[in-house]
């Protein structure tokens, strides 16, 4: 049975690999992701090659094997829908979930999994706007489109928030840019790195190009 260290290596390489939308994660990118050194992911990537977790190329990066892959998506799906659990059911805010679904998707066991998939109606996104992986691992792909390259005077509706840290999601959530709201970028403005937005019918606001590329978009 793999312990909680590879399921989180394993989910951590999937979601980088679905967000460069590239088969080979580089390595520094999973020690930043992870925040460990590079040389702990190194012996780590060596240590799940021996176990045929993944494939790894020194200096070059990592690339999951089908049974890496599997797992991964396993972990993937039971933390959006741990997460869902905890905001739909519990009532957590969702600026708070990430870490608890950190712990307790190690714990839950496959046969309590769908039984909270099936009470929660089974959810395709989670609380973040996230896609959730079906039990067979199929995973909608997320639009590529971000606040910052979307054109002006579109409205559009907000699918997801790429980043999961706590401060980011309190500041989404008070701007009341979530997941299902309508928003329009009115004017961008290149010197001040920053973007004019109108979401729905309230005052218009600016936000800095750093957060609009948080903010993934439809259209």
């Amino acid at each position: 049975m793999p312990s909680a260290t590879v399921e989180n290596y394993l989910k951590c390489i999937l979601m980088l690999s679905m967000d460069c939308d590239q088969s080979e994660v580089p390595m520094g990118l999973i020690a930043n992701s992870l925040g460990v050194t590079p040389g702990t992911a190194t012996t780590m990537m060596k240590n799940l090659q021996r176990e045929k977790w993944l494939t790894y190329k020194s200096r070059k990066g990592v690339t999951l094997t089908s049974k890496g892959r599997r797992l991964g998506m396993k972990m993937i799906r039971r933390h959006r829908l741990l997460e869902t659990f905890l905001v739909d059911t519990l009532g957590l805010d969702w600026s708070e979930i990430h870490d608890e679904a950190e712990e307790l998707e190690h714990a839950i066991s496959e046969k309590v999994l769908e039984r909270l998939d099936v009470f929660l109606g089974n959810p395709q996104y989670d609380p973040h706007g996230h896609p959730i992986p079906t039990k067979g691992g199929v995973i909608r792909k997320l639009p590529q489109k971000n606040l910052l390259n979307l054109a002006m005077g579109k409205k559009v509706k907000i699918e997801s928030i790429l980043d999961q840290g706590s401060d980011f999601l309190k500041f989404a959530q008070k701007k009341g840019l979530m997941p299902g709201k309508l928003v329009e970028v009115i004017q961008r403005d290149e010197m001040a790195d920053s973007v004019e937005l109108q979401l729905e019918k309230k005052s218009k606001f600016s936000l800095g190009f750093k957060s609009a590329e948080k903010i993934l978009v439809s259209g």
